[in-house]
């Protein structure tokens, strides 16, 4: 297993790598396409903006690489942006297309009397099929820590691998298709609960990928 975690300059890096080093995973920081040779599994964590975010990857010439990676259905895991990203665009950052490999938008947060945005803190993920092995050992309501203003809304609700409220809205604060798992929420600051999720990904054993039974 040689895991590749993209580096665009701005992601929540260390603690990301750090997460991965005490599952006793060294990963590749990758800022460039030559250096996705021989990796096995894509991580793209992300702090930031939509539109930097893709203007940092096109800046690296990440982009085309990316997305065929995901086309071609190899592990892919997205944490905040890096989720964000897979959609065709996003409230944020009007204009800017994303990476356009799972249909839909990113909205933000309607305001509501009362309610903060961003949304910060812990909050439940509900798993809309907990017998998926991506939810192995993780119970029927995890809690995982948020932080962010946006959300994605997928067009196909198949694809939906957790949902979370929020105010009055009821948002995908997770998804899987094929290879691709990515979460709005932050794993790598999750204590058990994201090391868990984390591991369940990268655990071979772990039968993540429907379309390749």
């Amino acid at each position: 297993m040689k895991i590749a975690l993209i580096d665009y300059g701005a992601g929540n890096l260390h603690s990301v790598d750090n997460c991965l080093r005490s599952l006793d995973l060294e990963p590749v920081l990758v800022s460039s396409p030559d250096q996705l040779e021989g990796c096995t599994h894509l991580i793209l964590p992300g702090v930031g903006s939509f539109g930097d975010c893709m203007e940092q990857l096109s800046s690296r010439d990440l982009i085309e690489p990316i997305r065929d990676w995901v086309k071609d259905d190899r592990p892919y895991f997205g944490i905040c942006l890096g989720y964000q990203i897979l959609f065709d665009h996003s409230e944020e950052s009007p204009g800017v297309q994303g990476l356009g490999v799972i249909p839909g938008k990113v909205r933000r947060f309607k305001q509501e009397p009362g309610l903060k945005i961003p949304h910060m803190g812990w909050n439940a993920a509900k798993p809309v099929r907990p017998a998926q092995e991506i939810w192995q050992g993780l119970g029927d309501e995890p809690y995982f820590y948020f932080v962010h203003s946006y959300f994605p809304q997928p067009v196909n609700p198949d694809v939906v691998a957790a949902r979370t409220e929020y105010g009055t809205d009821d948002f995908a604060a997770a998804v899987q298709q094929g290879a691709v798992v990515a979460c709005q929420f932050h794993p790598e600051k999750s204590q058990a609960a994201g090391i868990r999720l984390i591991r369940n990904f990268l655990n071979p054993q772990c039968n993540l990928f429907p379309s390749r039974r």
